[in-house]
């Protein structure tokens, strides 16, 4: 989740066309667009495998302070160190500690597969040295929300309040999860509104394919994807497959409204959060939010604001692909390979958006509910299974990378990044499914035996 700094003096929003720039200001042309990757990964003590907290002695501060040896400069909560900022990125933290990048904007999938090794690396260093181990998936296995800290950030505070009253698995989803994403950017309205069908459309194959989260306190929760399933029990106001992204006309004013009707979490003033769970932004457009009576929005607040909803695609001044449990270093790289392949030629999106535009909106819900349990073998629309429809689509992912023609030193392009993403089509066998059949075999149902199998 984004970690705000200083906007103190973002201007105040005088009309609508202020709440649509946010959108237009993104658009960029073809030779500047670049991959934004984020990640996330469980933090755990190598010794007992407790989820460490924020102000222990090696806990999450002090690994966030140790990463300042590389040249990471601290961002200040309240006077505690919960953020750092870099030349790679940024390095946030998720409500119960889960350790995020959201990496830099970057030109190819060899930068961004490099800019992930190196933090890896660092990571590493410094949680050798504080007996800190971080694990690749999409949920905790064994951790019950009680066991799990609390960062001290203060949206957080307020989204652990606000959750219990709008969905039955959000503090799941704020606690127990990590995921994979990544950040693409577009020239122009029409070019976001068809990146955002075809990205929307094919989200449940990224679930699929990144499938990592069977094991909930021990045992089989009967999922490929808990993490996924857990989304379908947040809150209905901002989470979902957004069906009116397919409907004739959809554009950043559509998008706009559908985030106004998105209730507010907070509004930041000072440094500190302001609790407004539940209100309404057209309200504080017209200065009658009541926590701050006659004030009225500024464009930090909005793009705050905009950061509180979580459908499956997400629109901000770039578009966010969120369908993807977290994993390990192959599959961090994997994710951005499939969608920039997807998206980033325009040939791939013609034909990516050839095998969906015909979908209609109960079947892309269905196969949205079917995914999470059935992962590969979920059907598709038209016939045919998930594993099938995933084959085609790699080869168009593919066939975008190879027209990229993005080469490292070695002259090698970006298509081996979807290997990872290939041998789960060829076997049909998710990481999920490696997991379930480790732990049904092998690990003879100890569910600590992930920590020796799945760490960094």
């Amino acid at each position: 989740m984004t970690t705000r700094t200083d906007l103190s003096d973002s201007p105040l929003i005088e009309g609508r066309d202020d709440l649509l720039s946010v959108f237009s200001g993104g658009e960029k042309p073809k030779a500047d667009w670049r991959i934004g990757t984020e990640h996330e990964k469980f933090v755990y003590r190598l010794a007992d495998h407790r989820a460490p907290s924020w102000d222990e002695p090696g806990g999450i501060r002090d690994l966030l302070m140790g990463l300042t040896e590389f040249g990471w400069r601290p961002v200040l909560e309240d006077g505690k160190v919960i953020a750092l900022s870099g030349s790679d990125g940024t390095i946030s933290l998720e409500p119960a500690g889960q350790l995020e990048l959201s990496g830099a904007p970057l030109a190819t999938l060899h930068d961004t597969c490099a800019e992930a090794g190196r933090h890896l690396e660092q990571v590493k260093a410094i949680g050798d040295r504080l007996g800190l181990g971080f694990l690749g998936l999409g949920m905790w296995p064994d951790k019950t929300r009680a066991e799990l800290p609390v960062m001290p950030k203060g949206r957080y505070a307020i989204m652990l309040r606000h959750m219990p009253r709008v969905g039955g698995l959000g503090l799941d989803m704020m606690l127990r999860t990590c995921t994979i994403q990544v950040n693409l950017d577009y020239s122009s309205e029409a070019d976001m509104v068809k990146k955002f069908r075809v990205g929307l459309a094919l989200q449940p194959l990224a679930t699929a394919l990144f499938a990592n989260s069977p094991l909930t306190e021990g045992k089989p929760n009967g999922f490929k994807s808990f993490r996924s399933h857990i989304w379908t029990d947040t809150d209905p106001h901002r989470t979902g497959m957004l069906p009116q992204v397919f409907e004739d006309g959809f554009g950043y004013e559509s998008y706009c409204d559908y985030a106004l009707d998105v209730p507010m979490y907070f509004v930041m003033r000072d440094g500190r959060y302001i609790d407004c769970a539940g209100e309404s932004f057209r309200a504080f457009l017209d200065g009658k939010l009541p926590q701050l009576p006659g004030e009225k929005p500024t464009i930090a607040d909005w793009t705050d604001h905009l950061s509180t909803a979580f459908p499956e695609v997400r629109l901000k001044s770039f578009l966010e692909m969120r369908g993807a449990d977290g994993g390990r270093w192959g599959r961090i790289c994997a994710l951005p390979a499939l969608w920039v392949g997807l998206l980033y030629d325009q040939g791939a999106l013609d034909a990516a958006w050839d095998l969906v535009k015909h979908w209609t909106i109960e079947e892309r819900e269905a196969l949205r509910s079917a995914v999470p349990a059935q992962a590969l073998e979920a059907p598709v629309p038209g016939g045919g299974t998930m594993r099938e429809l995933g084959a085609r689509v790699l080869d168009i992912a593919s066939s975008g990378l190879s027209a990229r023609a993005c080469l490292d030193g070695g002259g090698t392009n970006e298509t081996g990044f979807l290997d990872p993403l290939r041998d789960v089509i060829a076997t049909g066998i998710t990481p999920a499914d490696r997991l379930l059949a480790w732990y049904n075999g092998e690990w003879n149902g100890d569910v600590s035996k992930v920590y020796d199998e799945l760490s960094f």
